[in-house]
């Protein structure tokens, strides 16, 4: 078991956690470059220089339909993106529906 310093998370005023770059690549397989390319085109959003969980996750996904599906980035983040609005609109019928 890998185990990390205090350095590798943080936690924000909200009580969310941080994570650093390199936290995000170990857990999810991937380097902290292609971390960096994702925060480029913007399919994850960074706090600074750290990651909340919720952009980690998103990592992992991200990487699973590249790697699954052989899908490039930007089609790999519009296939997230629509599944969220898909799932927000989904809710939001059901909302109106009761």
């Amino acid at each position: 078991m890998t185990e990390f310093s205090s350095s590798s998370m943080v936690v924000c005023a909200d009580d969310d956690r941080l994570y650093t770059f390199e936290y995000a690549a170990l857990v999810t397989g991937t380097s902290t470059i292609v971390i960096e390319q994702f925060v480029e085109v913007g399919s994850i959003e960074p706090v600074g220089s750290m990651l909340r969980s919720r952009e980690i996750g998103r990592i992992a996904q991200l990487q699973r339909l590249r790697q699954d599906l052989g899908l490039n980035l930007v089609g790999a983040t519009m296939v997230l993106d629509l599944a969220q609005e898909i799932a927000q609109l989904r809710a939001l019928l059901e909302i109106l529906r009761s």
